[in-house]
Parts: C-alpha cells; structure tokens; sequence
C-alpha cells in the first residue's frame, strides 16, 4: 500500500519522507502519556484488531506505544511509573474503568495502615493491587535490570497487544518551580506534587526536565519510530507528557528523520483541554490553550517542527504553515469513536490499515 500525504494552502509538508510502499500490515508509533494517551491506544488495536479487539493472536499490524517517563518518581521506597502502568492496565483490561487510572476493584488497606503511621507524602495514595506493580517493578530495578527490561517483565501478567517502551531507561523526571504558598518562597517539587497535591493551582513559573540533558531513548524507542508506516502523537499534555519525550536524547532526530508521516492530535477542544490539566500547562510556557497555538507549538517537519498532520475538534480553526490539518470530533467516548479519529488520521496521511 502507498503512504501519502497531501495539504491544501500553505506549503506542504516535504513527501519525499513519506513516499514508500509498505507491503504486509502497517506498523503504527505513537507518543503518549497517561490516560488520554492510553484510550487512543485503544483506538489503534480497535481499528486494527489488536489486544482485546484481535480475533487472530497472530496480527499482521504492529502497535508500538514510547510512553512518558517524566511523571516517574520514588515514592515509599518504590518507584511509580503512572504513564506506564495507566497504559499496561488499559490495554490489558485491568485499569479502573471510572477514574481511568489504577486497578480495577482496588482496596486502599496498605494506604491506610501508612496514613496511621504518619507515613509522608500523605497526599498519595497507593492502592493494594496496585502496590504489587510497584514492588515488583522496584526489585527488578534494584536488582540491576533497566526499566524497558522492567516493562516487557511486567507485560507479560497484563499481554496488552501491544510493545510499551519507556522513552528513556535514564532518569528523566519533571518538576516543576513554585512560589510556596506558605512562605512565599520559591522551590522546585516533583510533578506529581504539583499535580496531585496542588492541582496544579499554586503560583508557578517554570517546568525543570530533570535528567533530560544525559537521557538517551530506551532500546527499540528510536528504531520504533525510524521505522514506523505511521507516527502518531496522541493528545496527550503536550507539555508534560508530550514534552519529556521530545526531551529525550535521540527522539526528535528520529521523529524528524523518519520517512513515515508523523500525525499529531489536538488535546485542546474549544479552549478547553481534552482532560487533566493541559491548560495550566500551557499557560506556564506562555501557549495559548487552542489548537492552533498547539500545533504551532509542535512545529512542521518542514521548518524545525515534528509534524506533517495535525488533526483538531470540529470548530476549531487552525491553519499551520506546512502541516495538513483536518477537522473531526475528537471526544474519546469508546475505543470504536477513537478509532475513527485513528482512521481520520491515517486518511490525512494516505495509509490504509
């Protein structure tokens, strides 16, 4: 099948990069963060018959996931990786499907007895099913594995129909600098701090990408994207989920060299972010909230940017120099409604599943 892609006004994007035969199944990469990231996930292996959607355990289509490790942090001794695991149940039938992140029918005894020993932080909470992950996620590494290792141990309990690659196996965390609300002085915490304890409503000048100078992309991340049919970016955060990835050594030369089409999805919808904070996000950075100013954001391969396409909610305007854009719904409401917006994606840039 060719891979295409074409753009109306403006510049187009540079096809000598996309222009090539792909021969059996389509080999899809997506950049993605935590929940948002992980139902569009869904959307791919519901548009290709993969993981729960698969009839055939033997698919010719391969879904490669490289998920941000900038929410990662030590925690009770143990290390948490949210983004990975929030994809990894997702993906194996296991998340809670009402708050989207943690296990199904999970019990909170071990976040009680901690809370009676005044154990800190206090503001988060590990649940008991949960907490298994965690510890054994925690050994492996203690015992000298790197986290991609870690991750592929760990997916064989959950069989997600699909390869989840950490973008780095290096440390690389987001923090983020604050003005204390008790003293008013200021101080970098942790992004989970921020976000968990704070939510993100406590005056705040800057992000920190802590260990993104020395990280390198994990085994098989760049190769993953280097030699995809199809690049997608989810619409996740696309600064603190998005962005760590970006950070990472090796992950932007590659998203730039690769001869597939990279295709990106707004997370802005009338203003207003698909989900979480992205708005707050945002607004550090000095980015308006809409999808144009995230695009731009982003940037087009045929500048200094990383994208050809860039798909955003019906109303929503956005004309980007070098970069196709398209308009559709972008609500996430079941993984049959997200694989249309997969479809859409594939259509901007001439692949056919």
């Amino acid at each position: 099948m060719s891979v295409t892609l074409s753009r109306t006004g403006g510049h187009p994007p540079d096809l000598r990069r996309t222009n090539r035969l792909v021969s059996v199944g389509v080999k899809v990469t997506v950049l993605v963060g935590g929940v948002g990231g992980a139902r569009f996930l869904l959307g791919v292996q519901h548009l290709l018959g993969l993981g729960q959607f698969g009839h055939d355990p033997i698919s010719e289509h391969e879904l490669t996931a490289v998920v941000n490790i900038g929410d990662d942090a030590w925690m009770f001794g143990l290390r948490i990786c949210p983004d990975l695991d929030t994809c990894m149940y997702t993906l194996g039938g296991g998340i809670d499907p009402e708050r989207g992140w943690g296990h199904r029918d999970e019990t909170w005894n071990a976040k009680e007895e901690l809370a009676a020993y005044g154990v800190q932080p206090d503001w988060f909470g590990l649940g008991d099913r949960d907490l298994a992950t965690h510890l054994v996620r925690t050994q492996m590494l203690r015992a000298g594995y790197p986290l991609s290792q870690v991750t592929e141990a760990l997916c064989r309990r959950w069989s997600p129909g699909a390869r989840l690659l950490p973008a780095s196996d290096d440390r690389c965390e987001t923090h983020v600098v604050i003005t204390d609300p008790e003293d008013g002085e200021k101080r970098a915490i942790h992004f989970q701090e921020w976000w968990v304890r704070y939510h993100a409503k406590v005056p705040t000048d800057s992000f920190a990408f802590i260990g993104a100078e020395n990280a390198t992309a994990a085994p098989g991340v760049t190769e993953a994207i280097e030699g995809a049919d199809i690049v997608f970016i989810a619409p996740s955060n696309p600064v603190v989920s998005v962005g760590p990835i970006l950070m990472v050594g090796g992950v932007r030369a590659a998203l730039r060299a690769t001869p597939a089409p990279v295709i990106g999805y707004s997370p802005i919808i009338g203003g207003k972010p698909l989900r979480g904070m992205a708005d707050e996000c945002l607004s550090v950075i000095g980015v308006e909230s809409a999808s144009e100013a995230v695009g731009a954001y982003h940037g087009a391969r045929s500048g200094t940017g990383i994208l050809d396409g860039w798909l955003v909610h019906d109303g929503d305007d956005a004309a980007l120099d070098g970069i196709a854009v398209r308009s559709i719904p972008l609500l996430m409401k079941s993984p049959a409604v997200t694989a249309e917006m997969v479809r859409a994606g594939m259509d901007l840039a001439g692949v056919r599943p």
